[in-house]
């Protein structure tokens, strides 16, 4: 189980953590990932009692404040763990006998992808804490994901009505080909784009140590308000892992180890103030939602003007699920990937590296799609529209039976924490 190769190494005292507003103690979330799947795929569809009378109190996300999930009396490792192989037992025990029903799939892939979500979580809190990186039981290989180089230049996208979003099927729940969407996703609506251009890869460190280099921080010219309180506040002067090691060369740190910048590999743990910040440096600007969904997804139909000119793709090379050859996901490379790795995977208009490598920040905020209505676990987009920035493609620790074109992630404007770097827009579009 993936989860628990992610803090099968760690101590006692690791488990715990300092307390960090950006991340959880990893012993609680553990717990958390457990008490999920309980709660949908046997107290909710079931109609079971509680493994853990006091599991809500300890648990529930929505509950329970972030900044006390440190002083909760939670279960040791030892009981935390039997909780979450008791909770998986029984969970496959009732898969085996039980009717493949719509409600069964939804209520057992929900908690399957939420846990891979915390999984994500859980890499990025090592990444936080400075702890090793984790040894995983993930085959690695070089499919041409080595020295690969830059990939500059725009892509040119005539725009026109694209459908941005899920495509609603029979059940309600599932899009239309049978997978499951979150109520984010829902529905698909046209949308009339302008033509743009947009970048064929995300931002190299190496381009984003040109603005470091150039005093960018310090120059108030570039920053929004909202941006240069931010960066003002924590005195920010550079990607939050990156060390100088003289004038002209840049260090940053991976987990507990530091090395040099890879020039052409994606900078990465930036925020969006930051990515801002670049854009407006560089004479350049964020791709809005639909945009990036369009560069991403859509090819022509052959049916002329109008919503049926664009057939859309699932992912950016088609509708065929990810492959090593085609996207940086499942962990597989340890970490990112030059930014003209992976041909494979470019879009029909030729951008790159759309799914895997590093999420992408959008302009827009995160907001629902018309009509929306919540899905049964309230909790996970409604709460946060209007304070949150979209961000698609997902990273290099992203799971492939997670991702796709219309995934929406959704992160505030300041954590540079999370796998998140950005591509850019010609400004004048």
């Amino acid at each position: 189980m993936r989860t628990l190769e992610l803090v099968d190494d760690l101590s006692d005292e690791q488990m715990i953590g300092p307390l960090m507003r950006i991340v959880n103690p990893p012993l609680w979330e553990i717990g958390h990932v457990a008490w999920f799947q309980e709660r949908w795929a046997q107290r909710h569809l079931r109609g079971r009692a509680p493994i853990r009378a006091d599991g809500d109190s300890l648990y529930d996300s929505a509950a329970v404040a972030h900044d006390t999930r440190w002083d909760l009396m939670l279960p040791t490792r030892r009981d935390t763990l039997a909780y979450m192989e008791r909770v998986l037992r029984e969970s496959r025990e009732f898969l085996e006998r039980a009717p493949w029903t719509d409600d069964v799939r939804y209520f057992h892939v929900l908690p399957l992808l939420h846990e891979d979500m915390h999984d994500e979580a859980l890499t990025y809190t090592r990444q936080t804490h400075g702890y090793p990186a984790p040894q995983l039981g993930v085959p690695t290989g070089d499919e041409g994901a080595g020295a690969a180089g830059p990939w500059p230049g725009d892509a040119e996208v005539p725009g026109g009505s694209f459908l941005i979003g899920a495509e609603p099927g029979d059940s309600g729940q599932y899009a239309r080909d049978g997978a499951f969407v979150f109520d984010n996703e829902k529905w698909g609506h046209v949308v009339e784009v302008r033509p743009f251009h947009i970048a064929r890869a995300p931002v190299t460190q190496g381009e984003f140590a040109a603005f470091v280099d150039d005093g960018g921080y310090r120059d108030r010219r570039h920053w929004s308000d909202a941006g240069w309180a931010w960066r003002t506040s924590v005195d920010a002067q550079h990607p939050v892992y990156w060390q100088s090691d003289g004038p002209t060369r840049w260090l940053r740190r991976v987990f507990d180890q530091t090395v040099p910048l890879e020039p052409h590999r994606p900078v990465i743990h930036v925020c969006w103030y930051e990515a801002d910040a670049y854009c407006r440096w560089a004479g350049r600007r964020l791709p809005t939602e639909v945009e990036w969904e369009m560069a991403a997804s859509a090819e022509p139909s052959g049916n002329g003007a109008g919503p049926a000119r664009w057939r859309r793709r699932r992912f950016p090379w088609g509708d065929e699920p990810p492959t090593p050859e085609r996207a940086n996901l499942d962990w597989r490379a340890r970490g990112t990937v030059d930014v003209a790795a992976l041909p494979a995977g470019d879009s029909f208009f030729g951008c790159r590296q759309m799914i895997g490598n590093v999420w992408e920040w959008t302009a827009d905020w995160f907001g629902p799609f018309p009509g929306f209505v919540p899905d049964p676990y309230k909790e996970y987009s409604q709460p946060w529209f209007g304070n949150h920035k979209v961000l698609r493609g997902g990273c290099w620790t992203t799971r492939s039976r997670l991702i796709r074109n219309t995934w929406r992630n959704f992160y505030t404007p300041d954590r540079r924490d999370v796998w998140c770097g950005f591509r850019t827009c010609a400004a004048d579009d």
